[in-house]
C-alpha cells in the first residue's frame, strides 16, 4: 500500500472489493497525523524552540507514520482472510464447524490492526498535546489539522474492533479488544481539547 498512488489507493477504495476499506483508511488518517506533527516539529527550529523536545517529537513522528502504514496493510491482509473465511464450504457438519472456527480466527486478526492504530493515535495525541504549547505558532493550525487525523483513526478503528466483536469467541481477547475499543473514546477528547485550543488562540 506504501507504494500506490494517491489515485491508486481511492480507486481500490471506491472498488467492490474486500479490502481496502475503513480499517486501512482509519491506520492512514495515523499516518497523516504523524506527518503533520513531524512538519510542524521540522518547523519549529532554532534557538527560539525546545531542541530536545522538538528532536524527540520529529523522531517519534516519523516512527509511527512508519507504523501506521504497515498497519494499513496488515489491515488489507487481515480483511482479506476474513473474506476467504465466509467462501468456505458449509455443506457438511464438519466443513460448517471448520468454517466457524475460521471466522472466528479470521475476524480476531482483523479487530488487532484497529487495536493498535487506536494505541497509535493515543501516541498521536500525546505527542500534538506536547507540541501544541511549543512549536511554531505560523503552522500551529496543523497540529489541530493532526489531531483532528488521529481522531479519525482511533474513532474509525474502534468502529471496526466493534463489529469484529462479535464474531469473536475468545473472552479474554473479547476483553483485550473492548478495551482498545473503548481507548478510542479519551483519544477524541483530548484532540477535541487540541483543536479548542488552536481555535481560541488563532481567533485572539
Amino acid at each position: 500500500m506504501r507504494d500506490d498512488t494517491i489515485a491508486a489507493f481511492l480507486d481500490q477504495l471506491a472498488a467492490r472489493v474486500s479490502a481496502p476499506g475503513g480499517g486501512a483508511t482509519a491506520a492512514l488518517h495515523a499516518a497523516q497525523a504523524a506527518a503533520l506533527l513531524a512538519m510542524v516539529a521540522r518547523y519549529s527550529d532554532g534557538p527560539r524552540y525546545d531542541a530536545g523536545l522538538i528532536n524527540r517529537i520529529v523522531t517519534e513522528a516519523d516512527a509511527l507514520r512508519e507504523d501506521a502504514l504497515a498497519l494499513a496493510d496488515a489491515d488489507a491482509k487481515a480483511f482479506g482472510a476474513v473474506a476467504e473465511a465466509y467462501r468456505l464450504p458449509r455443506t457438511t457438519e464438519r466443513e460448517t464447524s471448520a468454517r466457524s472456527a475460521a471466522i472466528s480466527s479470521a475476524l480476531a486478526g482483523a479487530a488487532r490492526p484497529p487495536a493498535d492504530v487506536v494505541r497509535t493515535a493515543l501516541l498521536l495525541v500525546s505527542l500534538a498535546e506536547d507540541l501544541l504549547p511549543a512549536g511554531n505558532r505560523s503552522v500551529i493550525t496543523d497540529v489541530a489539522a493532526a489531531a483532528e487525523a488521529a481522531r479519525a483513526a482511533a474513532v474509525t478503528a474502534r468502529l471496526i474492533i466493534e463489529v469484529n466483536l462479535k464474531g469473536i469467541t475468545d473472552p479474554v481477547l473479547a476483553e483485550e479488544l473492548g478495551a482498545a475499543a473503548a481507548a478510542a473514546g479519551p483519544v477524541a477528547e483530548r484532540a477535541d481539547a487540541i483543536v479548542a485550543a488552536v481555535r481560541a488562540e488563532v481567533a485572539r
